[in-house]
């Protein structure tokens, strides 16, 4: 474990006094979600990955699922009200988010999009996602991160 430095992440949770727990893992570059979750000794359902997508109206929508889980296209753009939906190319997420791929984050990014996480969420007594920064993760429950972003419950998994 490296030494615990704050990231964006951490220091708007401590700005609105939101508790959570931080983890490390010794990563320069961006390793799988369920790669993660084993390193940290974590449950791969807790753990989840933020995924940047693009509409058909050219909006972006960012969406939030469990690591050992796959992001269903046709659900997500139902649940956002598009006629379809696709990733974002690599390139496009730091000039878009402020994040690289392997360290995004629902919380802190350039401009806020319409953030939809996976309804196994609410399975959940917390969800551990990145902390902005490839190496650490965060622990938050629904309740506290509704605190910080708005975002919706939605069945958007295969």
């Amino acid at each position: 474990m490296k030494k615990q430095e704050k990231t964006n992440v951490m220091r708007i949770l401590d700005q609105k006094k939101i508790p959570y727990e931080s983890y490390t893992y010794d990563s320069t570059e961006a390793i799988s979600g369920m790669e993660v979750a084993t390193v940290l000794g974590q449950n791969p359902k807790q753990v989840f990955k933020t995924l940047v997508t693009v509409g058909a109206s050219k909006r972006n929508y960012v969406f939030v699922v469990p690591v050992c889980g796959e992001l269903n296209l046709k659900k997500a753009a139902k649940a956002v009200g598009e006629k379809s939906i696709e990733m974002i190319k690599s390139k496009e997420l730091l000039p878009l988010t402020g994040y690289i791929h392997g360290g995004c984050s629902p919380i802190g990014m350039k401009k806020f999009f319409t953030t939809t996480i996976d309804a196994s969420a609410n399975d959940c007594d917390t969800i551990i996602f990145s902390g902005g920064k490839i190496g650490y993760q965060v622990e938050v429950s629904l309740e506290d991160l509704r605190k910080v972003i708005s975002f919706e419950l939605q069945d958007i998994c295969d």
